[in-house]
């Protein structure tokens, strides 16, 4: 019986060793990239949730409650246009990459006000796939 309680001791100190390092997630909360660029960060923090937690849960009216502010954080992207330290090459496709950007934040905009959910979940995977692309596209720190 002593054998029984010290081995029992040492997993239970085991256990609570082992959950005291355990730090809890939200898969609501936003992943830290450190982009380059911090209007990349800031588009970021409200695609993330939206991506890993309300896309998968088709919560659609969440998308739609976010959209405003999607959106206004995509144009900020626009608006920094092509981050300095590119080549030309590299500024041209940026640009092309921008401008679908651009087109695909419209084409989400009026899916989100007016659309059915299969054209908002269409427009917005849109919107974060170029984002994809174009935060892959940034100069590194």
């Amino acid at each position: 019986m002593k054998q029984f309680r010290v081995v029992f001791i040492f997993a239970l100190i085991a256990v609570l060793s082992a959950t005291a390092f355990v730090v809890p997630v939200s898969s609501t909360s936003a992943a830290q990239h450190d982009f380059s660029v911090k209007e990349y960060e800031e588009f970021h923090h409200v695609l993330h949730p939206l991506e890993h937690d309300a896309l998968p849960k088709k919560d659609y009216r969440r998308i739609r409650a976010k959209a405003g502010e999607l959106t206004k954080r995509g144009r900020a992207i626009v608006k920094v246009g092509i981050p300095a330290g590119m080549s030309e090459e590299q500024k041209e496709e940026f640009s092309k990459e921008l401008n679908r950007f651009n087109d695909a934040l419209s084409k989400f905009q009026v899916d989100a006000r007016r659309g059915r959910n299969a054209q908002l979940k269409m427009s917005y995977s849109a919107v974060h796939d170029s984002f994809e692309m174009l935060a892959g596209m940034l100069p590194r720190r």
